[in-house]
């Protein structure tokens, strides 16, 4: 009881210097953030004091009965999250493109501006949406994958709570006008200083759960996961180093300036791309494929040779973001080979995971889960031959700065990123709240269809309408001036914009499809009657990855 006392008078304190700090706030935005935070630590110290755990009101000291057991109660919240908040960035996502085709949705109000609301969709999306889906998933896969519950279980509710925090905090600060105008790295300095604190937590939790398995073999996806949590944390710290202009303000000044900055940031953003939104969903494809299709991963040899190659080749390839720039013509060239040599062992991925499914290729007919984590390899093949074949300079002086780039990275995010996530989350629902099985399968099937037709609607637009605009852009005339107007590209690209909508609309559509089928699961609705699509029932004993047989 004394502890809970304590631990409740720490928030208290945390509170109070919060507080003090809004009140001594240099501009009103600090002031917004530090009162939300403010509000934050009253809640934890509140919750502390009743000796809550923050998710199921109970103590989280473990108990003889629950001690065998995984910890589970915080994924259950995670993947609450994670739909929550891809709702929100889908929809955010959806405004903003129609406020490219209909510019009166600005609505003449700061707050709603497409420059205010551009990062909030992008941070929605990548970090709240796709991060959520990391942590839970991470937390499940460790647990299982080393036979182990998570190692500081209070400490791992830290990082679950305070990375909402974090995500709040950012989203305001965005509506604000609190950036550092940097690529997704938009939350200012002190957002950061939080997410560090965060982040540093969770790779003690992760880490602490690897040294106290029973298995005495590490199983791949925790590799995966391993190293997206580390490079983020390195790339994070790198490409933040910033001189706040008060320690009462939101304002501060990049360590890094010109050439140099940009450098940084994009060494930042596209490994941002290759370790959270890569190698964190390879780990979930690797544990998540397996099992749902009840296979053995093809090559586990090919998985470690894959890993490997993965993460030394993607740290460099950054410069090819810099083609045509200040940069220095040696080192926007050193990232085209390295992002061309990148293309072999992402396939060599995408393989091993459609190849896992030998001897199961029915369960893509009768399997809508299965059917969905297909597609996103598919996705994950395609977007990275794209990438490198965009990192050539020829290609790039067609593509960079024009729609193209939109279609690639939205190719990537909704039909690789989103529909492993997806895959992951039906997967996830049943088994852990204990259901025979989804609410419905039919529900699922509609979402594959919906949000696959709401991919190709939208990246085909854009390839066309990216292609379009940069063939137009170097249009000169026989008197060597430019044939068309800035304006005029602008006008020609209206058509695609509205066929870019529509498609975020299906996939919007398909995401609310999935919503309702997996809350009916959680409320253990009876299940809907409709034509038999057989799914695997859930069996508690097979709970661990299948064993790890090579095909060679």
């Amino acid at each position: 009881m004394e502890k809970l006392v304590m631990r409740g008078g720490v928030w208290l304190f945390v509170a109070l210097l919060l507080l003090l700090a809004a009140a001594a706030s240099s501009d009103w935005a600090f002031s917004v953030h530090m009162s939300i935070a403010c509000l934050a630590a009253l809640i934890a110290a509140f919750a502390s004091g009743k000796g809550f755990d923050f998710l199921s009101q109970r103590y989280p000291v473990l108990s003889a009965d629950n001690a065998s057991k995984y910890d589970d109660d915080l994924i259950r919240f995670g993947l609450i999250a994670t739909i929550f908040w891809g709702l929100a960035g889908f929809l955010a996502g959806l405004y903003i493109a129609l406020q490219l085709a209909f510019p009166a949705l600005n609505l003449n109000f700061e707050y709603t501006t497409f420059g205010r609301l551009r990062p909030l969709h992008t941070s929605a999306v990548i970090f709240a949406f796709g991060g959520n889906a990391l942590i839970a998933t991470s937390f499940y896969v460790v647990q299982r994958t080393c036979r182990a519950r998570l190692a500081f279980p209070s400490l791992a509710r830290f990082v679950f709570w305070g990375y909402q925090l974090f995500i709040v905090l950012a989203a305001t600060g965005y509506l604000m006008g609190v950036t550092q105008s940097k690529e997704y790295a938009e939350p200012e300095w002190y957002v950061d200083l939080w997410l560090t604190v965060v982040w540093v937590s969770y790779l003690a939790v992760f880490v602490g759960t690897l040294m106290k398995r029973k298995e005495p073999h590490i199983y791949v996806a925790n590799w995966f996961y391993l190293s997206f949590i580390i490079t983020v944390a390195m790339l994070h710290l790198v490409n933040n180093v910033s001189l706040p202009v008060s320690l009462v303000g939101s304002q501060s000044y990049s360590a890094f300036a010109g050439v140099q900055s940009a450098m940084t940031q994009w060494w930042y953003g596209h490994n941002a791309v290759g370790f959270f939104l890569t190698a964190g969903f390879l780990a979930m494809m690797y544990y998540f494929v397996p099992k749902q299709a009840e296979r053995p991963v093809y090559s586990y040899r090919l998985s470690i040779i894959h890993f490997w190659a993965l993460i030394f080749l993607y740290i460099w390839a950054g410069p090819h973001h810099l083609h045509y720039t200040a940069l220095p013509d040696w080192a926007q060239t050193l990232g085209m080979v390295f992002s061309i040599v990148l293309w072999m062992p992402s396939w060599g991925g995408m393989i091993n995971g459609l190849m896992t499914l030998n001897g199961a290729w029915d369960k893509i007919r009768t399997d809508p889960i299965i059917r969905m984590m297909v597609m996103s390899l598919a996705f994950y093949g395609m977007s990275t031959f794209e990438g490198p074949m965009m990192s050539i300079k020829a290609v790039n002086s067609l593509s960079h700065y024009t729609d193209w780039t939109i279609g690639h990275v939205h190719s990537g995010a909704l039909g690789w990123n989103g529909m492993v996530t997806f895959g992951c989350l039906y997967y996830l629902a049943p088994r852990l709240w204990g259901r025979e099985r989804l609410y419905s399968l039919r529900m699922v099937n509609w979402h594959f269809w919906l949000a696959s037709a709401g991919i190709v609607f939208y990246a085909s637009a854009m390839w066309v309408s990216g292609i379009m605009q940069g063939l137009m852009w170097r249009e000169y005339g026989a008197d060597g001036y430019l044939v068309y107007s800035f304006v005029e590209t602008v006008d020609a690209m209206f058509p695609m914009y509205l066929i870019r909508a529509f498609g975020g609309l299906l996939y919007l559509t398909g995401a609310i499809v999935m919503t309702v089928n997996i809350w009916k699961t959680i409320a253990g609705s009876p299940l809907r009657q409709e034509a038999p699509m057989t799914e695997t029932p859930y069996n508690p004993e097979a709970d661990r990855p299948a064993v790890a047989v090579p095909a060679e």
